[in-house]
């Protein structure tokens, strides 16, 4: 049975932010950008918040429930009108990341740098609480999203590792050539052409 995907309440935002940041926790990227593991997780979270928050508004996010929490979720933005940046920013940045607010600044000019010049809706993130892993949920909300895409409008991520690059792979997104943050680790920017099958 297909579980059922739906569009995350403001109420969730939250939810979706620390769900974000425990699936996240195991990748090298995480890693570099908070180094303490103590610190890790509220920093993290924290971050996520003003681009959850910033989708409620902006973009859209997908949710597929456990019971009283939240299993899976998927957060796109569509790059196709002019997207305005999260208000207050720069402030919500240092307020969440502190110490290593730099380190954020890289990554995010790492991703403007990369991103397409053609119109395209942007998968931020693709996120499966550990408990849920290996049962699809991803591939559901890939479809989900994909089914309800116009048929002339890309799509494109980055992946962070090689596991996701070859879920990503198998739904129709090209891997081009990676980039790196400072300590080597890498991101594949991915790009799944328009009209390819949900």
């Amino acid at each position: 049975m297909t579980p059922a995907v739906r569009g995350a309440a403001e109420t969730e935002a939250g939810h979706v932010a620390d769900l974000i940041a425990t699936a996240f926790a195991p990748l090298a990227a995480t890693a570099f950008l908070v180094p303490p593991p103590t610190a890790r997780h509220d920093v993290m979270t924290a971050n996520f918040r003003i681009f959850v928050d910033h989708a409620l508004h902006h973009g859209e996010i997908d949710v597929i429930r456990d019971g009283p929490g939240i299993a899976a979720t998927a957060v796109w933005f569509p790059h196709t009108v002019p997207l305005p940046e999260p208000p207050d920013y720069d402030r919500r940045l240092v307020a969440a990341c502190g110490e290593w607010t730099e380190r954020f600044r890289v990554l995010d000019t790492l991703f403007e740098k990369h991103h397409p010049a053609e119109p395209y809706h942007h998968l931020a993130f693709l996120a499966v609480h550990p408990s849920w892993q290996n049962r699809g949920l991803g591939s559901t909300l890939l479809r989900h999203h994909h089914a309800r895409l116009d048929p002339r409008v890309p799509a494109y991520l980055e992946a962070s590792g090689l596991r996701s690059r070859s879920l990503y792979c198998r739904h129709g997104y090209l891997p081009r050539a990676p980039f790196h943050l400072p300590d080597g680790t890498p991101f594949w920017p991915m790009w799944r052409p328009a009209g390819s099958p949900p």
